[in-house]
């Protein structure tokens, strides 16, 4: 059994139009794991290249896990801790951060609920979206009856020749995907979430949510550690200062892709 881990990005649908245009074997399925929590312009575009897809042969399927909330009680992402200046805790201890549990609970663990039904005993061949310029975030399966396939590492493609591949088969090259209050957003992801009034709102709602969910800690979803609203998201350019390397302002190494 073949399938693709879809996650609507520039290289998984790179992936999933290749198959589609015969460039690549045909896949018994791709598999999109909704964590709810994608941008708008993510859902806009699956919502319009499904029906594409589906017309050239690639079955689509979207599996969810049954409550992604990032709220309440537990708190499946990794939020940046602080404690509150009158509170007697271990001031190191105070900023830290959270053990990432969203990509197992609302990507791997659906994913491989819906394989485990529809393999029928047989072993999974995986495909997925890493490109050439990501190849650190290549990891075997912790699973036996799944052995992944990097297609790209395969074709030494990168994120640009992804780009470069769409445009010259006159297909839309699709937003980034990522969750709207992904802690590990950069400087410009956070910019590009704050544009969509939207998206910012449903992050906004998130980092207000979580804020006293783990006591005595406070949790906030931008390595500031103040309420997103709060943060001030110009670049030291904008703000006429020389650009400083920081932690939060570097880019997401890509753990969350499966």
């Amino acid at each position: 059994m073949k399938v693709l881990s879809l996650g609507w990005g520039v290289q998984s649908f790179t992936l999933a139009a290749m198959v589609a245009l015969g460039e690549l074997e045909p896949i018994d399925a791709a598999i999109h794991a909704d964590t709810t929590h994608e941008r708008q312009g993510t859902y806009e575009f699956s919502a319009k290249m499904t029906p594409w897809l589906e017309e050239r042969g690639v079955k689509v399927v979207t599996v969810q896990d049954k409550n992604p909330r990032p709220r309440g009680g537990k708190v499946f992402i990794p939020a940046m801790t602080a404690g509150q200046s009158n509170q007697n805790i271990n001031l190191r201890e105070s900023f830290g951060q959270l053990r990432r549990q969203c990509t197992q609970r609302w990507k791997i663990a659906p994913m491989r609920r819906w394989l485990q039904a529809n393999r029928n005993g047989e072993p999974v061949e995986q495909w997925l979206g890493i490109s050439l310029d990501e190849f650190q975030r290549m990891k075997d399966s912790d699973v036996k009856y799944i052995t992944h396939r990097w297609p790209l590492i395969e074709k030494r493609m990168t994120r640009q020749d992804c780009i470069k591949w769409l445009q010259a088969h006159n297909l839309e090259v699709p937003p980034k995907s990522s969750c709207v209050f992904c802690p590990y957003h950069n400087m410009a992801g956070w910019q590009d979430v704050k544009r969509n009034g939207s998206d910012w709102q449903k992050a906004v709602e998130v980092d207000n949510a979580i804020r006293k969910a783990r006591p005595p800690y406070d949790l906030f979803v931008h390595p500031a550690r103040i309420p997103l609203e709060d943060v001030d998201l110009r670049t030291p350019q904008e703000k006429g200062q020389l650009e400083l390397w920081a932690n939060w302002n570097d880019e997401c190494s890509g753990i969350c892709g499966v």
